[in-house]
């Protein structure tokens, strides 16, 4: 079928579909439904054809870039079309699809189960796909987005816009490293010009926190986010109008009782040249939600019409507001005005639906713009709220909603990826955190305002006084304390610390190319103005931002101090002088500093691939598949060797306190490095000293017992924090835990208790059960055990921490190569001895470093060999017994 004969039909099918709804009055130019790895049309439940694979539209690599295959189970709802034929990808595979210029929309339907060639979707799909430049998904799974929609299938909705000079829609599908991509279905269907950037009735789109008007180029593609018939029924595509979008029934609202749902039967809606009928069917129009107690409308000034919409963070979107007054008890101007608040700002102070629309049965729309920040993480929930305009004094205290619609914008890159979601959240919904019925409204009438706002303006005032006066003193005790070398005290005041800078206000400087020092204005170009959406982290120190620096050719991280920081200048002071000091390829290494006009900013080496926190917990958002157990190996490796280096390989013994998984960066090579030294402490100075005496710090299930005692700090301190890490990275769970059983709720009882009873593998993080090797598990969990030792003295050194771990690490690799531990360049299993007393003697014969004086008896019974059975023991049974299983 040619290009031509296939258009020509695509319009006819269209047509005739659209002829089937009374409102619908766009007929779209392209019409693609294409069933992925299909060799015949097929129909689906609702009389649409899907047109069979064709051969021109495939590369030229089809058949060894991809295959196809039958899903192996029909779940409930799971039509058979298109969702039971997928087509896999093994590497970069693109769809050629011929269309007309213009925006359009692009639908990818996906169902993630288990296929007859064995592949199971649900684990092994990881994938990106791009569009023309545009990356629609990153690193996307399927399974994960399905579940967090309790659903067994999904669809993504994309608006990509197709230049004039193109006449190719090229969809790109690049699975993950080790992974596979697939789909089901692909849809393609014009749109109106420029449906979705004219901005509604006033043919601009308001930014909602800005006074400037928000404008959409042709360059712009959309993701719909949420598009929801307010009090209505669900509108599937067939009953749209001309270009088969769905309309979801009413969900995300924070309160569904705060609120009605008028039933008014028989309403003819009356589109307008500024409202086409295709904008929305009128089954939107004519439904929606106020806020009701017609008979007391006094009491709707007391709560809001709230709606919570899920959202990724770091995008602007686009949020569309359908409205329609159907009532006849409200037909005219100033009968019913309310207050749109989208994000808890002011969006439109003064909604008149008759007066903006014209009249009643009338519909009108209005765009809005706003930006979504990283204030609350990857995930957070764009609020809606309308309330009661009472300036005006309305006949009625109400609101009105018929339909939402929110669509996320592409970013300057051409992105439109967001993180997966947790199957596990609550989608952002929190109905019962918020008690709307005596909640604050965001608008009262016109004294209250003025009375709130006088008494808000007088306490901001006193503060501001307060918080002068206070940082005053402080400068001035600070200028005390400089003059008579005392201990410098909590100030934002200059530090003593500075490079060879033209700002040098010190004889005693760093080497600049140890620690440059930034003017505020070069941190300020470098983070384009502390903009929000270049936060990459938020710590106890304050935010850090993503920056650019030396006229963009270098990526930093730039980590800025939060005047309301409980950590304070003392921690940066710590952190400038300890960095400063270090060079190591396992350490973050420092850039420099900015000390200027009240600001404190700290400027590292970018980590692309964030922290190790983050692959074991968040690895379904941003970042790659589960991190394999080698590599988690390596990564423990190099954390070991930049803490190795921190106890014995700087001038003086420097011990960190706050080692966990969040502190523990990746670059892009995965390498790991050690970061945030704000509460770090010079150690032993002399050989006779044993301990530092000092405050307790660190971070709550990393925090050494022994030290909490005693407030005794030594090296050791910093091994039993790094064991923690190590059971994180074998279970892949936080040190506490609630909701569970009581033996699994502390992260190292649980270990402990499992290593004793000799069950390990039952704990090992899912993930890894397929690839770990035994022996190497064993020789893990044995040095782990040994760091949380409850005594410190029982605890190894740093030293036989790394090596125990590249002993572990050659042992995985040898048993993968096949060829045994006899490989390796360390002693054999049997040639390893015991001591007299039963301890295992494997770090005594091969190091010398670890003597048997510091193992307890009950560690050295369940460390010791089993020369009886003629195996070593471990914590895998098959390893004591192979008959176990």
């Amino acid at each position: 079928m040619t290009f031509q004969v296939f258009l020509i039909f695509s319009i006819l099918v269209s047509a005739a579909v659209a002829g089937e709804g009374a409102t619908a009055a766009y007929v779209p130019t392209d019409v693609f439904l294409f069933n992925c790895g299909e060799t015949s049309d097929q129909m689906d439940i609702s009389g649409r054809n899907w047109m069979a694979e064709q051969p021109n539209f495939l590369p030229s690599n089809a058949a060894n870039a991809s295959f196809v295959s039958h899903a192996s189970f029909q779940g409930s709802g799971v039509s058979k079309v298109p969702y039971m034929t997928a087509r896999i990808f093994r590497h970069d595979f693109t769809y050629r699809f011929p269309v007309s210029p213009g925006w359009k929309f692009l639908r990818l339907y996906f169902y993630p189960t288990r296929y007859s060639s064995d592949l199971d979707a649900a684990v092994n799909s990881y994938f990106s796909v791009i569009v023309n430049g545009f990356t629609l998904l990153k690193n996307f799974s399927a399974d994960l987005t399905a579940k967090a929609s309790n659903g067994a299938f999904i669809f993504k909705e994309f608006i990509v816009p197709v230049s004039s000079g193109h006449t190719m829609l090229n969809l790109t599908f690049t699975p993950s490293l080790n992974m596979l991509a697939f789909v089901n279905g692909v849809e393609i269907v014009s749109m109106p010009d420029r449906f979705y950037s004219k901005g509604g009735f006033d043919d601009k789109i308001a930014q909602v926190g800005n006074s400037i008007d928000f404008e959409i180029n042709n360059s712009t593609a959309f993701e719909t986010v949420h598009r929801l018939n307010i009090g209505g029924r669900l509108i599937d595509g067939i009953s749209d109008t001309g270009m088969f979008r769905q309309w979801l029934a009413e969900k995300f609202q924070l309160n569904e009782k705060s609120g009605i749902v008028p039933i008014v039967p028989g309403v003819k809606i009356n589109y307008t040249e500024n409202t086409p009928a295709y904008v929305a069917p009128e089954d939107v129009y004519t439904t929606y939600r106020t806020m009701g107690n017609a008979e007391h409308p006094r009491l709707n000034q007391n709560f809001n019409l709230t709606w919570l919409f899920p959202v990724d963070a770091g995008f602007n979107y686009l949020v569309r507001l359908h409205f329609c007054e159907t009532l006849s008890d409200v037909n005219g101007p100033g009968q019913r005005v309310f207050t749109i608040f989208i994000g808890n700002k002011i969006a439109k102070r003064d909604m008149d639906v008759i007066q903006l629309s014209g009249g009643s049965r009338i519909p009108v729309f209005l765009d809005f713009s706003v930006f979504v920040g990283f204030e609350s993480g990857p995930r957070p929930d764009l609020r809606l709220d309308l309330h009661p305009y009472t300036v005006s004094e309305p006949k009625y205290y109400d609101a009105i909603l018929n339909g939402v619609e929110i669509l996320k914008l592409s970013v300057s890159d051409g992105n439109l990826a967001g993180p997966n979601p947790n199957p596990n959240s609550t989608s952002g919904l929190t109905p019962n955190s918020v008690n709307q019925d005596i909640q604050k409204p965001k608008a009262k009438s016109h004294v209250l305002v003025i009375t709130l706002g006088t008494v808000g303006f007088a306490i901001v005032l006193a503060m501001f006084i307060v918080v002068v006066i206070v940082m005053k003193r402080r400068k001035k005790k600070k200028k005390v304390n400089v003059d008579t070398k005392s201990k410098p005290t909590d100030s934002w005041t200059t530090l003593p610390l500075v490079t060879g800078s033209s700002h040098t206000r010190s004889t005693t400087s760093l080497p600049s190319d140890l620690c440059r020092r930034f003017s505020i204005l070069e941190i300020k170009s470098a983070t384009n103005n502390f903009e929000k959406k270049l936060i990459v982290g938020v710590g106890g120190f304050g935010p850090v931002y993503k920056g650019r620096i030396d006229g963009g050719a270098t990526l930093v991280a730039v980590k800025r101090l939060d005047i309301s920081s409980n950590q304070g200048v003392n921690e940066f002071e710590a952190e400038l002088k300890m960095l400063s000091m270090l060079r190591h390829i396992h350490l973050v290494s420092l850039v420099g500093y900015c000390d200027d006009e009240n600001e404190m900013v700290l400027v590292y080496e970018y980590m692309p691939h964030g922290t190790l926190r983050d692959h074991l917990y968040k690895r379904n958002k941003v970042f790659d598949p589960p991190l394999s157990w080698k590599r988690r190996l390596e990564i423990c490796i190099g954390a070991a060797r930049g803490l190795q280096y921190l106890h014995t390989g700087a001038k003086d013994m420097i011990i960190h306190r706050d080692i966990k998984t969040t502190n523990i960066l990746l670059d892009e090579n995965y390498v790991a490095k050690v970061s945030d030294f704000g509460l770090s402490k010079v150690g032993l100075t002399s050989s006779s000293q044993t301990h530092v005496s000092t405050v307790v710090k660190g971070s709550f299930g990393y925090l050494d017992p022994e030290y909490y005692r005693r407030q005794v700090l030594t090296e050791k301190s910093d091994v039993y924090s790094f064991g923690v890490v190590l059971f994180e990275v074998l279970c892949c769970r936080p040190v506490k835990l609630e909701n569970v059983p009581r033996e699994e709720a502390d992260l190292i009882r649980w270990v402990k208790s499992n290593y004793k009873k000799r069950t390990v593998d039952q704990i090992v993080d899912a993930d890894l059960t397929a690839e770990i090797t035994p022996l190497s598990l064993e020789k893990f969990c044995e040095i782990a055990v040994r760091c949380v030792q409850d005594r410190g003295i029982e605890r190894p050194s740093m030293n036989d921490v790394v090596w125990a771990l590249e002993f572990a690490l050659q042992l995985h690799e040898a048993a993968k190569n096949k060829n045994g531990v006899d490989s390796l360049d360390l002693p054999r299993r049997d040639e390893v001895g015991t001591t007299t007393d039963g301890e295992n003697d494997l770090f005594s014969r091969t190091t010398g470093r670890m003597s048997k004086s510091v193992t307890s008896n009950d560690d050295s019974a369940r460390l010791a060999g089993d020369e009886r059975s003629g195996s070593s023991w471990g914590v895998f049974s098959e390893i004591k017994d192979p008959r176990a299983r």
